[in-house]
């Protein structure tokens, strides 16, 4: 497994928190946002799982991966 931290931008509220947490849970992955750093501690498995499609679910829900 491996653990990276992502920054986040447009992240402002409870609902963003659970959006991307769920996109990262639905790309195969979990994910630990800290709202006010605006950023997401992503656990995955790099076997099963690339970092690019953790970025792409996360701004399929209308947020920017910086």
């Amino acid at each position: 497994m491996k653990t990276v931290t992502l920054q986040v931008e447009g992240m402002s509220c409870n609902h963003c928190v659970k959006a991307v947490e769920g996109a990262v849970q639905e790309a195969g992955g979990t994910g630990k946002v800290n709202l006010q750093a605006k950023m997401v501690e992503v656990t995955f498995d790099e076997s099963k799982l690339g970092l690019d499609a953790i970025k792409e679910a996360i701004e399929d829900q209308g947020y920017d991966v910086v």
